[in-house]
């Protein structure tokens, strides 16, 4: 599943790559039946669901609707006790739970703005002008800190009645982090600022499949210098808090733990960038103590990967991706994605939400050529509508460990249902999938497909 991070709703809209924070959860997914059932709204509170749309995301209804939500149950919430599930949660979760939630109160309190905007001291979390915020902003701390107590709850409930029944949830952990997040504020000293703590170099990649300039991300990049004297300590509570909230992860853009793509802060385009070495094996060696934990890793390995990437995964035995709609262009006993390339440590996907569909993709982005090549892997033609299952069960008979299939795949939607446009920021990460989607017959051949090709 795509991360469960807060977005930070500016450059790149709703997008969970592009998050508040490395830790708190996205209080939109906060489900308003679960709190009516908890006894913290009331129903009429929760009678908007209904005249939602059901297949796109609106985050202009949705985003007030949820704040004044969370506000009516916090309300509810803070005038009983406190249950002890509640304050075991806010010592479990220090300290990002107490950074998060003076951030997140801050941000509020000041119109929003970057917090580089804030009073001096404030911007420089000074510990006088911080003591002197909890108190003046205790409810609103308060109130953040019950926000994700009631989000992790829900989530947990979540997860464990998926394990009971033998499902395992993968997650996804961004490789960066947004500047105007509460680790960039709270810790400066992980990334590369300048004197007045505005970022000195952004992210991104150089040009590639989805881009012709590259794609310029923004993000602060981080000080690996600094994170090594601190045996990457800030990592290392990322980590075990990713591996608690999900039985496997997929660590996004490996390639950055090698050499990352560091671009002036203030350029047009990604593509005055250079690479940057990374902490590399350290990194792994010192964040991930037992082979048993690696083995929980999938590694996001698309794009530029050089010799030395390929040779830090076989050292440490990480699963790499293979991507089935790039496995039709050119030489194909030289691309990794052709399913006669695949290795057994690997996990295939038919695409991923930075591609388009697989119908989408067939429609509207492959050409002659990829048509025939495909044609050729399966030897004879098939109708378009067609294309979507025949690449499902290509990923279903491959040697790779585990298969991956995309929800709009799985249903052979079309390229309106695309999650993610990279390099665009409009009309992303709004599909939904509604529940009657899932019909029996759907079911039926997902459970053939798999009993056919010995997933089971």
């Amino acid at each position: 599943m795509l991360p469960l991070s807060p977005p930070t709703l500016r450059k790149n809209p709703y997008s969970p790559y592009n998050c508040l924070s490395a830790f708190a959860g996205n209080d939109l997914l906060i489900s308003p039946e679960l709190l009516y059932q908890e006894g913290f709204v009331a129903k009429k509170d929760i009678r908007l669901i209904s005249r939602l749309p059901k297949d796109k995301v609106r985050y202009k209804t949705v985003i007030p609707y949820k704040t004044t939500l969370l506000k009516r149950a916090f309300e509810v919430f803070w005038k009983k006790p406190k249950p002890d599930a509640f304050e075991q949660f806010c010592v479990d979760n220090q300290p990002w739970l107490e950074e998060f939630s003076i951030f997140a109160a801050l941000r509020k309190k000041l119109g929003l703005y970057l917090w580089c905007r804030w009073p001096s001291k404030l911007r420089e979390s000074d510990r006088e002008a911080v003591k002197s915020v909890k108190v003046e902003l205790h409810d609103e701390i308060e109130r953040e800190k019950f926000i994700q107590y009631v989000l992790f709850t829900q989530w947990y409930s979540l997860k464990h009645y998926c394990n009971r029944r033998g499902i395992r949830l993968i997650g996804d952990i961004p490789f960066y982090v947004a500047y105007d997040s509460a680790d960039v504020w709270a810790r400066p000293e992980v990334f590369k600022l300048n004197s007045s703590r505005r970022p000195e170099y952004v992210a991104g990649v150089p040009p590639d499949y989805f881009s012709r300039t590259g794609q310029l991300w923004g993000n602060p990049v981080y000080d690996w210098n600094s994170l090594k004297k601190d045996d990457y300590s800030w990592w290392k509570q990322r980590i075990a808090h990713n591996l608690k909230m999900f039985d496997l992860v997929r660590i996004d853009h490996l390639r950055g733990f090698v050499a990352f793509w560091q671009v002036p802060a203030g350029v047009l385009t990604a593509a005055k960038g250079r690479w940057v070495a990374g902490p590399g094996k350290d990194f792994f060696d010192k964040c991930f103590e037992t082979r048993f934990m690696l083995g929980r890793v999938i590694a996001e390995d698309l794009g530029h990967i050089t010799p030395t990437v390929r040779h830090l995964m076989e050292r440490l035995h990480l699963r790499g991706m293979r991507v089935l709609l790039f496995a039709f262009d050119g030489d194909s006993l030289r691309n990794p994605h052709h399913p006669c390339n695949h290795t057994r440590n690997s996990v295939v996907y038919t695409g991923t939400h930075d591609t388009n569909t697989v119908r989408g993709w067939f429609d509207r982005e492959a050409g002659t050529q990829q048509k025939a090549y495909l044609y050729k892997c399966l030897g004879r033609e098939i109708a378009a509508a067609a294309v979507p299952a025949e690449l499902a069960r290509l990923a279903m008979n491959s040697v790779a460990e585990l298969v991956i299939i995309p929800m709009q795949d799985v249903l052979g939607l079309g390229a309106e249902a695309r999650m993610n446009r990279p390099g665009t920021t409009k009309n992303n990460w709004t599909w939904r999938l509604r529940s009657d989607q899932i019909t029996p017959d759907k079911i039926q051949k997902l459970s053939s497909l798999t009993q056919d090709s010995r997933r089971t």
